[in-house]
């Protein structure tokens, strides 16, 4: 498993493909692609990983705190579950800063000190950096923007049929 949120069910097999998502938690465009997310999770289980890669957008102000959150979550366990709770209220989230990121991890049963101090300390700040990095390299933008089979998808701009091509090439991919 990667070091980011993984959201299949358990550790993936060896020749599971990998769908990589670019996103920024406060982006309203990935929180349009959750839904998507969710029916590819349902159809494929673990014969697809997703991995979640860190994007913060700098016109977001929360996202780069929002993506160290997901990372301490993730090592509580509760990555996923985490990134959806954050994704389905980027509002309040966009109103409410850091003290959101705290509270959503209380909400979700998570030690919301070790969150607060994660946040403090910084610990989870070069696992972002090395994804924005390397979503830099590879020609990333915006979010979210899919990565699979080598192919680069940009759902920022629409969400319009891209299920439908992720579909596709992960079938190509099992075959």
């Amino acid at each position: 498993m990667s070091d980011s949120p993984s959201a299949g069910p358990g550790p993936s097999g060896p020749t599971a493909p990998v769908l990589d998502v670019w996103c920024d938690l406060q982006c309203p465009d990935c929180r349009s692609a959750l839904e998507d997310l969710r029916a590819l999770r349902a159809r494929y289980g673990d014969r697809l990983e997703l991995r979640l890669r860190h994007f913060p957008l700098e016109k977001h102000k929360h996202a780069f705190a929002a993506a160290q959150a997901a990372e301490e979550a993730a090592e509580q366990g509760q990555g996923w579950p985490y990134v959806e709770a954050l994704l389905g209220r980027v509002e309040e989230l966009d109103r409410q800063g850091e003290p959101f990121l705290v509270e959503v991890a209380r909400e979700l049963g998570l030690d919301a000190e070790e969150f607060d101090t994660a946040l403090i300390d910084g610990r989870h700040i070069l696992i972002v950096d090395a994804d924005q990095a390397e979503g830099k390299a590879i020609g990333v933008t915006g979010t979210p923007t899919y990565v699979i089979g080598g192919e680069r998808l940009d759902g920022g701009k629409s969400q319009a049929g891209l299920r439908e091509r992720i579909e596709e090439i992960t079938d190509r991919l099992l075959a």
